[in-house]
């Protein structure tokens, strides 16, 4: 997810400060993804020095605005007009979990799987009913906050699906005699000598 974006794109509706864009950001957003004020101005840091926003006026309490400038704004255009582009080589976490245990000797992936799937059932049920509170928006606010929980809900719910995918796949590996292979200490070659004690 782009912090930098979408603080310019706040940013392109007027000037802000760190806590005002942190609270513009999670409400714009669902209160989904949390970001610590910490992150805000350390990309106001950024984006100040990339010359996309500049400081503004100091309010009467002593807080200082940030205000977009023209090439922060062609920048939030840009941002806007074009597709989010989602890397083949993606580091799933839980991708490479069941990657690196499929090939240990003693893991039971079946139970690794089971633990998954019951977390990520959990959290699609609580997803679910945060959606079904608010499932007709009276405000722009509340959608913004369905589309981001739907998409979150259709995440888990393909997670589920790839899961049980798995599973399907690892018994009919287990069925064809398909085993972990022991550590392959021939290759590679390459490494840090020795050291040699005298």
């Amino acid at each position: 997810m782009s912090i930098r974006q979408s603080l310019l794109a706040i940013l392109d509706q007027g000037p802000c400060y760190g806590y005002q864009l942190r609270a513009e950001f999670d409400r714009r957003t669902g209160s989904t993804w949390p970001v610590n004020v910490g992150q805000i101005y350390s990309t106001l840091e950024r984006l100040e020095r990339d010359g996309l926003v500049a400081r503004s006026e100091i309010d009467a309490d002593g807080q200082i605005h940030y205000a977009i400038t023209p090439a922060g704004s062609e920048e939030v255009a840009a941002w806007l007009g074009s597709p989010v582009v989602r890397s083949g080589a993606t580091r799933d976490e839980l991708a490479i979990k069941l990657a690196i245990a499929v090939t240990l000797p003693g893991v039971d992936i079946a139970r690794v799987i089971q633990i998954q799937r019951t977390a990520t059932l959990s959290t699609l049920q609580q997803l679910t009913r945060a959606k079904n509170a608010t499932d007709d928006p009276e405000s722009s606010d509340e959608l913004a906050g369905l589309l981001v929980l739907d998409s979150l809900i259709f995440a888990a719910e393909a997670e589920v699906r790839w899961l049980d995918h798995s599973e399907t796949r690892l018994a009919r590996a287990a069925a064809a005699g398909l085993a972990p292979a022991p550590l392959n200490t021939a290759v590679p070659k390459r490494g840090r000598p020795a050291k040699v004690q005298s």
